[in-house]
């Protein structure tokens, strides 16, 4: 009675289930690693957060690329800052959501160099092409507080470099081109600065990277694995339906029906 399985169609389902469970397993095991990316990346967060602030300087250096491992390090750096050079970063949201630029700043240090500071966010303007109002800098020689982070890139932020911009204006924070612009020594990657905090809370100072959640990709790996489960669970349902089927129409002298498994299924 299982001859049925040799039928064009009943091939063509096993094959199909055959293809879909490894498929489906290796799914799951994708989602998995994303999961345990996230986990390691949290854990990165949290203990870079929690860390004491070290000088820049000992992180950092001229043309360095600022590796994972050091993302969101709390560091301190003493200067003056540079506001002749301040520039704003389009198209940067706040903490809820709106539309408006990022400020960065140069913190000149006492050997001459300079570090890319990120003040914070400010709402964008009317006109597009004018420069904002920007809350002034401190002056005088001042210490800040901040995480280091690396400069972002076209292909890590998906953000399109724009060249042809308004004076002052860009739209990737690159220690890199920030040295082509001021014309001295800047050290790689840039700081987000927490402390201190500016007068009246402008510019918005950017919040902490969230290192609580996890999102779905466990639930998803599990619902993957199910799947790849169920797969040979239904195949045999329909089996023994197709086989029930065509012993009861043989147990009425009807000819089999022909074989169709869309048909069992229903």
């Amino acid at each position: 009675m299982y001859r049925f399985l040799l039928s064009r169609q009943w091939v063509i389902l096993t094959l199909l289930a055959l293809a879909l469970i490894p498929a489906m397993i290796e799914l799951g095991f994708w989602q998995l690693h994303r999961h345990e990316h996230k986990v390691a990346q949290n854990a990165l967060i949290s203990d870079n957060l929690r860390a004491e602030p070290v000088p820049i300087t000992e992180l950092t250096s001229p043309g360095h690329t600022v590796p994972r491992t050091d993302y969101w390090r709390r560091v301190t750096a003493t200067g003056r800052f540079d506001p002749a050079h301040e520039v704003v970063v389009r198209r940067r949201t706040s903490s809820d959501d709106q539309v408006g630029y990022h400020v960065l700043i140069p913190l000149i240090l006492k050997d001459g160099r300079a570090v890319i500071v990120n003040r914070g966010w400010i709402p964008a303007t009317g006109d597009q092409r004018a420069f904002p109002d920007i809350p002034p800098a401190p002056g005088g020689e001042v210490t800040i507080t901040g995480r280091l982070k690396a400069d972002e890139t076209s292909a890590a932020s998906g953000i399109k470099d724009v060249r042809d911009l308004p004076p002052r204006q860009t739209m990737l924070i690159s220690s890199e081109q920030q040295r082509e612009y001021l014309g001295r020594t800047v050290l790689g990657g840039y700081v987000e600065q927490t402390s201190p905090v500016p007068a009246g809370g402008s510019p918005e100072q950017i919040q902490d990277p969230d290192d609580s959640s996890i999102g779905p990709h466990m639930a998803y790996a599990v619902q993957w694995w199910l799947f790849a489960a169920g797969v040979p669970v239904g195949w045999v349902i329909l089996v023994r339906r197709e086989k029930r089927d065509r012993e009861a129409a043989a147990s009425h002298g009807v000819p089999a029906p022909e074989s169709n498994p869309a048909t069992a299924a229903v």
